[in-house]
């Protein structure tokens, strides 16, 4: 099975502690993020061919980007580069409890080009049709223009009547939309060509007014969503496929160290088992494991040595988290 991520990747600026004579200093370990990158990479590691499309600039940062997802095995032949530009820029805050909070610089990111382009446009539409699944998310279409994200729903409605499918993460991000009802109109659109979603409930509050998951239960059902996956945190994950509502239970977590990318790394759990022949009760297990690691550390990406040793630190852990 073959997925793309579409979407953004961004240089990530992560706190660290570092000892210094008695006490500790705070400094920032660099590396790259961005919502479906992460899951690319996770999704990648579980042993699934992966290609991602995003735009990159001609400057060393957008470089090491491309050395990188190489090392994963992933696929970079769609990744266009645009001169004089460079990848958008985040920091990450945590509060004592692991929570994150984000400030970003991406107002010039090559990425926010993403589908604009008629000139590489067709290019791009048939290395998509060469996929079995594309992933997609809230912010993937919030950094797009409005003609673009036409173009790009367009595809969808053909790429599912050829039988592709599309999994979507709504991920909403209030300050990159003009506001929420716009935000709520084009988000609505892309629900309706997803066959799964993997939904986080908070956002679905912040972005729907959701009071209780039986509103989203409802949405989604009525956007056609056949395979709904609805995050809440340490909260049983909640699991509707064709109408059949179930609650699976999340594993408690020893450790919280940074939430960053947590509910990325379970999408990319979850579609690594399904894509690898996995029921979705299964996959929910496996997000859970994927999450779970990932929680454990600062910043969105794991070294791949530290990903793949388990607790004992020497054994190579199951591949697909």
């Amino acid at each position: 099975m073959k997925l793309a991520a579409l979407g953004e990747v961004m240089v990530e600026l992560a706190p660290q502690a570092v000892s210094q004579g008695s006490g500790q200093k705070a400094l920032l370990a660099q590396s790259y993020a961005g919502d479906t990158y992460n899951t690319a990479v996770y999704i990648a590691r579980g042993g699934v061919e992966v290609s991602y499309v995003t735009l990159l600039g001609e400057d060393p940062y957008s470089e090491e980007v491309l050395t990188r997802l190489a090392d994963e095995g992933i696929d970079t032949s769609a990744i266009a580069r645009l001169p004089g530009r460079c990848p958008g820029l985040y920091m990450i805050q945590n509060t004592a409890d692991g929570e994150r909070y984000f400030t970003y610089w991406r107002g010039e990111a090559p990425a926010r080009e993403l589908f604009a382009d008629p000139a590489r446009r067709d290019a791009l539409k048939a290395h998509l049709n060469q996929m079995d699944c594309l992933y997609l998310s809230g912010i993937t279409l919030a950094i797009m223009n409005p003609e673009a994200r036409a173009e790009l729903l367009a595809f969808l409605n053909e790429y599912r009547a050829n039988g592709g499918r599309v999994a979507f993460d709504s991920n909403y991000r209030p300050r990159l939309w003009a506001s929420a009802e716009a935000a709520r109109t084009v988000v609505a659109e892309f629900l309706q060509q997803a066959d799964m979603a993997l939904l986080t409930f908070e956002d679905e509050q912040a972005l729907w007014g959701d009071e209780r998951p039986g509103s989203c239960l409802k949405r989604n059902s009525d956007f056609g969503v056949a395979e709904l996956v609805i995050k809440r945190g340490a909260e049983p994950v909640l699991l509707q496929v064709d109408g059949v509502l179930t609650a699976i239970d999340v594993p408690p977590v020893s450790s919280v160290v940074d939430t960053t990318g947590a509910g990325d790394s379970f999408n990319a759990g979850y579609l690594a088992a399904r894509l690898q022949g996995a029921s979705p009760q299964q996959s929910i297990a496996a997000g859970n494991r994927c999450a779970a690691r990932v929680i454990g550390h600062r910043g969105a990406i794991i070294p791949r040595v530290e990903y793949f040793a388990d607790a004992a630190g020497g054994a190579v852990a199951e591949a697909a988290c």
